[in-house]
């Protein structure tokens, strides 16, 4: 919408949005990342996006219909919106979904180009976001974690979980190398085994919903290769919110220690050595 004109497509748009974060900005303002359809990643600022009436409408997570506007493109935009779903009101008890909401949608804001389309990365996680707000009981972890590695491949650093890197069997197939993102069968592992990444069962199958120590060794693997591949290579940690996300599963795991970093040696790594 609003793309009838050249010069309006790089000043104006109307559309569907993720609101990605929310800041407070000068006197009663705000600063809003949004994610939509056609635009990718928008920055906004929103005027009274800070007083108390606007405040139910920029929650990360929400879903509104935003008006983008600038005089030139490459301007910090002004923004207005109306609510089309509001997910956050409906988790205010939930602490750990709407940690959910949070790591997912600072992912986004954190990972993906500014003004770069990611349509069916919006769509999917327009499906995460209203599924852990319609059926928030029990916590879909699983599907978030299917999201991480959906926006790992997005970005082009897609996990290979069809066939072991070591003896291209299919069957057992219960490690990655940290190195690579490639899957490693029992029988591939060898003497190398405890120093892989843990597959969950429900990484490479839809219908696996997983327990906590599998929700465990999944945010472990997806947050390896997001830390090593995405923001590692800007310099950056991974979003508090995913730290956040993470301390509370490894909690509700019964885990009383961090998991320790996994990274190895290239000389290491089985599948290089075939």
């Amino acid at each position: 919408m609003g793309l009838c004109r050249e010069h309006r497509a790089v000043m104006e748009w109307e559309a569907a949005a993720l609101v990605l974060s929310v800041r407070p900005y000068g006197e009663g303002s705000a600063l809003v990342h949004l994610l939509s359809e056609e635009h990718g990643v928008s920055h906004g600022m929103v005027r009274g996006g800070g007083s108390r009436k606007q405040a139910p409408l920029w929650q990360t997570g929400n879903l509104v219909m935003a008006r983008w506007r600038a005089r030139l493109s490459d301007q910090l935009g002004a923004v207005t919106a109306e609510p089309v779903q509001s997910v956050a009101a409906r988790l205010l008890d939930l602490p750990l979904q709407l940690a959910m909401v949070s790591s997912a949608c600072a992912l986004a804001d954190g990972a993906l180009p500014q003004g770069e389309a990611h349509p069916e990365l919006f769509m999917r996680l327009i499906r995460l976001l209203t599924l852990i707000g319609i059926a928030p009981e029990p916590p879909p972890i699983a599907a978030y974690l299917r999201w991480e590695r959906e926006l790992l491949g997005e970005l082009g650093y897609g996990l290979d979980l069809s066939a072991c890197a070591v003896t291209g069997g299919c069957d057992n197939l219960n490690f990655v190398s940290p190195k690579s993102g490639r899957a490693v069968s029992d029988e591939g592992a060898g003497a190398w085994r405890d120093r892989l990444l843990v597959l969950p069962a429900f990484l490479a199958n839809e219908t696996e919903e997983g327990s906590p120590e599998d929700w465990l060794a999944g945010m472990t693997l997806t947050g390896h290769f997001l830390s090593r591949w995405v923001f590692g290579v800007r310099h950056q940690p991974l979003p508090a919110a995913r730290e956040r996300l993470f301390e509370r599963i490894r909690r509700l795991a019964g885990k009383d220690e961090i998991t320790e970093d996994l990274n190895i040696e290239p000389a290491q790594d089985p599948d290089e050595l075939r």
